[in-house]
């Protein structure tokens, strides 16, 4: 029983080894007193005006949203375009129902004003 066991272990201490090992490497790497250079700004070396975060409009966050949707729509479709012919009328039922979930969400974000961009 135990024996059986011995690669999970292994799989095991070789996972948390690889988790830890870099930890404790840039722990003694790291300096403990970054200097002026270090601290110095990133991007091109000028010290910045202004407060440094940007808010972006929600809106933005909602059409990549409704960008992801029919995405994966078209990720979901493809395996079926690619298998029709072997699947028959079961098959084409169920994907006419999905286009028409994916239809009626289109429906709703549209006349929820979602795909204005304002």
């Amino acid at each position: 029983m135990v024996g059986s066991f011995g690669p999970i272990v292994i799989a095991i201490a070789i996972a948390t080894a690889f988790g830890l090992l870099p930890l404790f490497l840039s722990g003694l790497i790291i300096p403990k007193m970054p200097d002026r250079v270090k601290n110095a700004p990133y991007e091109c070396g000028v010290e910045t005006i202004g407060p440094t975060s940007i808010q972006f409009h929600t809106r933005y966050y909602l059409y990549a949203l409704l960008f992801v949707i029919f995405d994966v729509e078209a990720v979901f479709l493809f395996p079926w375009a690619v298998a029709y012919r072997h699947l028959g009328l079961f098959a084409l039922t169920e994907v006419v129902i999905f286009i028409g979930l994916l239809l009626v969400g289109y429906v709703y974000a549209w006349r929820k004003g979602a795909l204005q961009w304002v």
